[in-house]
């Protein structure tokens, strides 16, 4: 269903000065996933524009940016759309898609590992552990959270050694479609500590572990997200 939102609400809470291209991005992709921008909804280019105090020439580049992401549509003589949100047989696909490459990919990763390689993975586990403790009690930033779950994954198929999957699971921003139906209550600790049992199993070198431990962890992500749905169903959404 279309929705009609006054976006003027949402960017006027953005400094009204010059930023690049890039910062546009990350502000408008920012709004969408946390749904401050909702799904459906029209986006204007001039509007934007004038409420960031840009030219139209970043938001547009921005948008044909989200566009490349899946965030948004672009409708002939009718600007940007953001899209609707994906629905449970394709969140059920993408997680198939995962429980193909990841737990091979962190059964490849932990074969040859060396202690660069096992710093690398640890400082990203404490990365994501530090921003939890640190927002403990409160709403975790999405953002922060996010970039560290798309950089630890990232960095496993990196390890893995095979670059023609990885770049092929990022063009499928499986992450983003993920986080942004399921962010509110379904990231935190628990993640966290699955990273942690993934990164373990991983460093020790033990190919059968890091399989199975990713394995844990792509399945528990996705009952907690199709979890979502469950919930709509029950309050006749």
């Amino acid at each position: 269903m279309t929705t009609n939102v006054d976006s003027d609400l949402v960017l006027s809470r953005m400094p009204p000065r010059l930023v690049l291209a890039d910062e546009v991005y990350s502000r408008l992709r920012t709004l969408i996933m946390e749904s401050s921008i909702l799904p459906d909804t029209r986006i204007n280019i001039e509007d934007v524009a004038r409420q960031l105090d840009v030219s139209p020439t970043p938001v547009r580049e921005s948008l044909a940016r989200l566009e490349s992401d899946g965030l948004v549509d672009k409708l002939p003589l009718k600007g940007y759309r953001t899209t609707e949100l994906l629905d449970r047989d394709a969140i059920r696909e993408l997680y198939e898609l995962r429980l193909l490459l990841e737990p091979n990919a962190a059964a490849q990763a932990s074969v040859g590992m060396t202690s660069a390689r096992a710093d690398r993975l640890r400082a990203e586990v404490q990365s994501g552990s530090s921003h939890v403790q640190a927002h403990a009690g409160n709403d975790t930033s999405y953002q922060e959270l996010s970039h560290h779950d798309v950089r630890l994954h990232d960095l496993v198929l990196e390890l893995a050694g095979n670059e023609t999957i990885r770049r092929a699971y990022a063009r499928t921003h499986c992450h983003l479609h993920i986080f942004r139906l399921s962010y509110s209550g379904t990231f935190g600790t628990h993640t966290i500590d699955e990273h942690a049992a993934v990164v373990d199993a991983i460093t020790s070198g033990d190919a059968a572990a890091a399989e199975s431990a990713m394995s844990r962890h792509i399945v528990a992500s996705r009952d907690r997200t199709l979890s979502h749905f469950d919930v709509g169903l029950a309050a006749g959404i």
